[in-house]
């Protein structure tokens, strides 16, 4: 991950002023440049404006609330989404992860917890782990998809693209990196994050819901990632990639 400093920008999209105010204050405060935003319309004008390498979003927002502004963002970009929920709502949770939220923070929360969240998806997806580094390869085809590896997105046989949010290109990686290979939550996780899986999470599973939907692959009779029965998942199909000139 490049430098925490004032090269990366962070945009806090809440309407209440003391949480952005705090927060600004504090991020800046950490080596990082923090933008803000009342609603989705500034949301959007400050996307415009300028570059934005993560965004903390609220769930409640009026108007627009956080969810549709995540499930509408993730139609045309790929920028890391911290999602701020209210405790006790697992609900919330699930369904920002379900819009393409990378990690969520519930409230109330300490500034340096939040710090801490933002440094570990900006290093998530600012640079792949080593082991699913293969800077030959530019393309992966499977099943009629093309992942591209520089533009982190899918493009399906009629060359469509199809927007992927961070940790949606992460999985979808590693599945294609482990083709025809039954992979358990904690690998997937470990793989993706870095960090190992607690009894109610459900991250994966959700992640792998919304690669299912976008792959158009029935999740009732998958035929692409399958569920393998009290083991995980698996990527049942041949992976080409190219630049490399290698097939798996």
């Amino acid at each position: 991950m490049r430098s925490m400093d004032t090269n990366t920008h962070i945009l806090v999209v809440d309407d209440d002023r003391d949480i952005r105010t705090l927060l600004a204050e504090y991020l800046d405060s950490n080596g990082l440049r923090t933008l803000t935003a009342t609603n989705g319309s500034e949301m959007r004008r400050v996307l415009e404006e300028s570059r934005v390498d993560l965004i903390v979003l609220d769930l409640t927002l009026p108007g627009e609330d956080g969810l549709t502004l995540c499930r509408n963002l993730r139609a045309t970009s790929s920028v890391p989404v911290i999602m701020l929920t209210a405790r006790g709502e697992p609900l919330d949770r699930i369904l920002g992860l379900e819009m393409g939220a990378d990690d969520y923070l519930a409230k109330p929360f300490e500034p340096r917890e939040l710090f801490a969240r933002i440094r570990s998806v900006l290093r998530r997806t600012q640079a792949l782990p080593p082991n699913m580094a293969q800077p030959d390869v530019a393309t992966m085809r499977f099943a009629g998809w093309t992942l591209d590896l520089t533009a982190r997105h899918l493009v399906n046989r009629d060359g469509v693209v199809v927007a992927l949010s961070g940790a949606e290109f992460r999985l979808l990686k590693v599945f294609l990196d482990h083709p025809n290979r039954v992979l358990n939550r904690d690998q997937l996780l470990e793989l993706t994050q870095g960090r190992e899986s607690d009894p109610f999470d459900r991250s994966v599973d959700i992640q792998i819901s919304r690669l299912r939907q976008k792959l158009g692959d029935d999740a009732r009779t998958p035929t692409i990632i399958k569920t393998v029965r009290n083991e995980g998942y698996v990527l049942a199909t041949t992976v080409t990639a190219e630049g490399a000139g290698r097939s798996a």
